[in-house]
């Protein structure tokens, strides 16, 4: 099942799941009560699949990434936050502000809660994720690396437009199954698997619900691999994830 949200062209926006090529509007994310008639998909424009209340990403958490820079695997997630404001997604038009300098693409796996949880247990932690969806986790290392006494998480990978997400979140997919690719110009830069993650996606619920608590539509960006490279204004730049689709984004 693919998850979506979209806005119609009198300006409505609708959650709902995918079927063919219609959009069944459903009442919420994740609920079963219907909301409407079905929409042509070919009538709507996608929006990020959902609003995270957190937009949380990872750092660290691929074992070849590691080894190449010789990083010491976490035992818990190393995590950082991007606001709201830096959301967009699929083709969106992405700005990178002058301040930002060299800029990179970060091709990622993300989790969506579905669940409320909190100290969760290895079950109740599976139980949470609604599904898996495409991120660009687009970050400034310029910024990120310009004061040796405070690395800046957030205001590098904070930007507007610097956190994109989609196009849909799919359910019931085996994530040791699939592979995270990054095109760019339509040229593959950057393919890994996902099966190489550090922690996997139900640890990471659950050691995250330690810190806080996770609620639906929340985003955790598993991190990226090795591959990820700095891109520039007039790129297009495209997360591939079989099983969930492409989610391109044009750079300005």
């Amino acid at each position: 099942m693919n998850w979506a949200r979209a806005r119609t062209a009198g300006g409505r926006e609708i959650t709902g799941v995918i079927d063919g090529a219609m959009l069944h509007p459903r009442a919420s994310l994740g609920a079963s009560e219907t909301a409407g008639e079905p929409l042509p998909l070919d009538s709507l424009t996608l929006l990020p699949p959902c609003v995270p209340g957190k937009f949380i990403g990872l750092w660290n958490n691929f074992h070849a990434a590691a080894t190449r820079n010789g990083w010491t695997p976490p035992a818990h997630p190393l995590w950082f936050l991007k606001p709201a404001s830096a959301l967009a997604g699929p083709g969106a038009t992405v700005t990178i502000p002058p301040a930002a300098g060299r800029t990179l693409f970060e091709g990622e796996l993300g989790i969506v809660i579905g669940k409320t949880c909190h100290n969760a247990d290895a079950t109740e932690a599976e139980a949470a994720i609604l599904g898996f969806t495409c991120v660009n986790d687009i970050t400034s290392l310029d910024i990120l690396n310009a004061d040796p006494s405070f690395p800046q998480w957030t205001r590098a990978k904070g930007f507007d437009g610097f956190g994109v997400v989609g196009p849909v979140i799919a359910t019931g997919l085996d994530w040791q199954d699939l592979t995270v690719r990054v095109l760019v110009g339509g040229r593959e830069r950057q393919s890994y698997p996902a099966s190489d993650m550090i922690l996997p996606p139900a640890e990471i619920v659950r050691l995250l619900s330690q810190d806080m608590t996770l609620e639906p539509g929340d985003v955790i960006a598993c991190g990226t691999s090795i591959g990820a490279r700095p891109i520039k204004a007039g790129d297009v730049v495209e997360v591939v994830i079989d099983g969930i689709g492409s989610l391109g984004v044009t750079m300005a």
